[in-house]
């Protein structure tokens, strides 16, 4: 299958350029934030701060995102020149950096409002799945993180002298992005001890990242870590597998719900 590059610029405004990518960032922030008002009656929360709890996670993504992508992928390169982890626009995005992120912003968040912090990051989860789709649909435009080489019959490539590789985007967006969200929202949909919502989401993120990693060609600046096949996204998947293992085993305090 042969697809023609799509431009990674969306529009412009004069001499600004808006990306496809940052589009995808701002739609996944609408997606979840909308479907946070819907989930809100359940946790008592008002609509007031749901958006204020919004706020703050997406802070979360932003930040940590970056530095997650500084420390696990080109720490050199930003110690060379500081300044350029403030330029956002020229790419550089962690999801693991991303949920450390989320993690710490929930935390501050519920320990402002005297919330349980899993109680809140299983209302957040399922609403994650949608911008995770639309993250992977914006690497796809961008023409970026190609999986290896394949003879499948569905192996694209962007010019006819071009080897067939796995659209490796295409297969995070249906796993991460789709598969994980009707999982999630339908796994939510009753009654669920705290916290385990968020392990279950912990647990298939990682597991579906690590079996698309397979297939997906390494960062050319780390190559492979080990064997031949070990990625950073994997080693970073790690954590979550086993977060999201004690979370689901894990008996928690109390009787709470979500």
């Amino acid at each position: 299958m042969i697809i023609q590059p799509f431009d990674p610029v969306a529009f412009s405004l004069g001499p600004i350029q808006v990306h496809w990518y940052g589009c995808m960032y701002l739609l996944g922030f609408l997606a979840a934030w909308r479907l946070c008002l819907a989930r809100a009656p359940r946790y008592g929360l008002s609509s007031a701060q749901v958006s204020d709890f919004i706020t703050w996670l997406m802070l979360g993504v932003l930040a940590g995102g970056r530095i997650g992508y500084v420390l696990f992928y080109e720490l050199s390169v930003f110690l060379a020149n500081p300044l350029e982890i403030l330029c956002l626009w020229h790419g550089g995005m962690s999801f693991h950096g991303g949920c450390c992120g989320v993690l710490t912003a929930a935390w501050i968040w519920a320990k402002r409002q005297k919330r349980s912090f899993w109680s809140m990051m299983d209302f957040i989860v399922p609403t994650a799945p949608p911008g995770l789709f639309l993250g992977r649909i914006g690497n796809f435009i961008n023409g970026e993180l190609w999986g290896a080489e394949t003879t499948l019959p569905w192996g694209m490539a962007t010019a006819p002298d071009m080897p067939l590789r796995h659209p490796s985007q295409l297969y995070e967006a249906g796993l991460e992005g789709l598969l994980l969200f009707i999982i999630l929202w339908l796994y939510s949909s009753k009654p669920r001890p705290e916290g385990h919502v968020s392990g279950l989401f912990a647990l298939l993120y990682a597991v579906f990242r690590c079996l698309v990693e397979f297939v997906r060609k390494p960062d050319p600046q780390l190559g492979y870590l080990a064997w031949g096949w070990l990625t950073m996204g994997q080693v970073l998947c790690l954590p979550m597998i086993a977060l999201g293992c004690w979370l689901l085993c894990r008996k928690p305090s109390g009787e709470n719900e979500a």
